[in-house]
């Protein structure tokens, strides 16, 4: 009994443990009206894009077909491969005979759909590189006919090519319930755009009224959004240029290349980062300059390149202009907490549409919209800011014409004592926070000290070293130079503390590092890790051989006889040596290497250098204390 106990629980974990069976047939009955087809969607990568559906069909070829993993919409990114997808489509006896394939995305280059009856093939075609004119159905996504035999299994492929990011949301409609759905999303989007116009004309009369540069360049943004936008959803290919397929293509990258290149402009003019944040002005005049550069790509070489440098730049960009106006909202600059507020909401949708571009973030609905819930949200707040800065700018009108009454009502004499004990104020204002400054910076200096050196001998400590150390190794690995690690340990240090005590040592410590420091040249690093141990490192080594020149040399240095307070002390060292990248590219790994090269070095009687390639097995267990 027990036995078949134990048997029937091992077969309830298997069938637990096996993969379930997935249906690779949609089903359609009488009441169905919309089907996601993705949980059906069986794909075939076609690299050389040189398939034709007979090589496809062929039983060898059929058999690659595979499910693809995830949730969402089909998402390859960026990719050159040609897709091949595949579907079994099962009408019930009873179901509608007509059906509508949409795929969700206008911007993909060529999508052909086939679709066997028995021996006859029925071939579509449709893509945002061909005249709108020429598309098997009106509608703003790729939509195609279909014709089904209710009672009879239909196999339908497509093949989907594209330059720019390869999403593919395939949903099966019935004529009925795409155009309820459209009604919907016409809708939202009639909204959406309604405010972009509002926006772009409320901010242009205000420039014709203000003459500031801040309103025209956010104009600029709004155009930018709505062209890139009306290719994007595939408004601009079906209203306003269905004959100019080019145009269509290369709509997406410029519009969004121009949207980030104005919308830097704007975060500069706004924020007035010249003057308040130099170092953000010039890395957002940076940014502008590379959605230029990435605009010229997508013209003169391709769209893909261009509109993954794009995305990057204008992920890049969201942080950047975050990070500006967090700033200025903590200098309680006028207008930036709004601003941040607002232009946060519009990055972020920005920055996830970027991502889902490159196939880093899932396709779904916060993401599909993600760029116009951002941007509607945005227009509202940044209103506020808006209105806040013409208020500002009027309450300051206002009181700058008060007090040039209170002035012409006030006696001269009143005047002058005034602007005299005002300028005394000042003055004392002035040193003081001058002095206030000045202290900070010393305070600042010494405790960036205290934390990245040592307080005896002014050396590098370790938490410097490995700083240093990680831009050392970052350099090498652009360069291709190779840089040498010298672990030193002075030989005999615990005798000159025992026989003199520890303030001569401490004394004779301060002797070494400054001898060390002499050897070497002053872009190399000299660190001390505690006790009588010592690091250099020395960059542009050009073989082992020159490692150990440097290290014969420390020995000889630091060998010699030092004067310490009237008493002549001398102490040796053992140097141990290891090359970057040839005996290890990670930090604590080299520094091991070296460490074990040391001690090598000393069992092989001090006073001697070792390079790290000539050990052979573990070091010694601990160090003696003191040598």
């Amino acid at each position: 009994m027990r036995a078949l106990q134990a048997i029937i629980l091992l077969l309830a974990i298997l069938a637990a443990l096996a993969p379930a069976s997935a249906d690779t047939q949609v089903r359609l009955t009488a009441l169905s009206s919309s089907v996601p087809l993705r949980p059906f969607t069986e794909v075939l990568e076609d690299p050389a894009g040189e398939l034709t559906l007979t090589d496809i069909e062929r039983p060898e070829t059929a058999t690659r077909f595979r499910r693809h993993a995830g949730d969402g919409d089909l998402n390859f990114g960026y990719s050159p491969t040609t897709y091949w997808l595949r579907l079994t489509l099962a009408p019930e006896l009873g179901a509608a005979t007509r059906w509508l394939l949409e795929v969700g995305y206008p911007s993909l280059d060529s999508v052909t759909v086939f679709v066997r009856h028995g021996a006859t093939v029925v071939r579509q075609h449709a893509g945002d590189q061909a005249p709108f004119s020429s598309r098997p159905f009106v509608h703003r996504n790729l939509v195609f006919p279909l014709e089904l035999a209710p009672g009879s299994e239909q196999q339908l492929y497509l093949r989907v090519a594209s330059s720019g990011s390869v999403t593919i949301p395939l949903t099966l409609w019935s004529p009925a319930a795409l155009h309820a759905s459209d009604q919907r999303v016409y809708s939202i989007m009639a909204t959406y755009f309604g405010m972009l116009l509002a926006l772009g004309l409320y901010n242009l009369l205000l420039y014709f009224s203000l003459r500031e540069a801040a309103y025209l360049a956010y104009v600029g943004v709004v155009a930018s959004i709505a062209v890139a936008q009306l290719s994007m959803l595939g408004l601009g290919n079906q209203f306003l240029w269905p004959d100019w397929p080019a145009w269509g293509d290369l709509a997406i990258p410029l519009g969004f290349c121009s949207t980030g290149f104005f919308g830097a402009l704007f975060t500069r003019l706004f924020l007035e980062t010249r003057k308040a944040s130099p170092r953000f002005d010039r890395l957002l005049a940076l940014l502008q300059a590379g959605f230029v550069l990435a605009a010229a790509t997508a013209v003169f070489y391709g769209y893909r390149p261009a509109g993954m440098a794009t995305a990057l730049l204008g992920a890049a960009f969201a942080a950047t202009a975050v990070a500006t106006a967090t700033l200025c909202a903590v200098r309680h600059q006028a207008g930036a907490r709004l601003f941040l507020a607002a232009w946060s909401l519009l990055l972020l949708g920005a920055a996830l549409t970027a991502l889902r571009a490159l196939n880093w973030l899932p396709t779904n609905l916060l993401t599909v919209f993600a760029l116009q819930i951002g941007s509607a949200l945005e227009i509202l707040l940044l209103s506020f800011a808006l209105a806040d800065r013409i208020n500002s700018a009027r309450r300051a009108l206002a009181a700058a014409q008060a007090e040039t009454l209170s002035a012409r009502e006030n006696a001269v004499e009143t005047l002058r004592q005034s602007e005299k004990l005002l300028e005394q104020r000042v003055m004392q204002r002035t040193l003081e926070l001058a002095e206030s400054n000045e202290r900070l910076r010393h305070s600042e200096a010494e405790l960036r000290k205290l934390a990245h050196h040592d307080p005896l001998t002014g050396l590098a400590n370790r938490a410097l070293l490995y700083d240093e150390l990680r831009r050392i190794i970052a350099r090498g690995k652009r360069s291709g130079d190779m840089f040498a690690l010298l672990m030193v340990d002075l030989d005999g240090f615990k005798l000159v503390n025992d026989t003199h005590g520890h303030a001569i040592g401490d004394q004779l410590l301060e002797t070494i590092a400054a001898r060390l420091q002499e050897c070497v040249r002053v872009s190399d690093t000299v660190a001390r890790l505690g006790g009588d141990e010592f690091v250099v490192v020395v960059e542009g080594v050009l073989d082992e051989e020159q490692a150990l020149a440097i290290g014969a040399k420390l020995i000889v240095t630091l060998s010699r006889p030092a004067t310490v307070d009237t008493q002549v002390v001398q102490v040796g060292a053992s140097v141990g040596v290891a090359l970057w990248p040839l005996d290890s590219d990670d930090l604590d790994s080299l520094l091991l290497a070296a460490d074990r090269a040391m001690y090598l070095a000393k069992e092989g009687g001090r006073g001697q250098c070792c390079l790290a390639s000539a050990t052979v097995g573990s070091a010694p267990d601990q160090k003696q204390n003191g040598e």
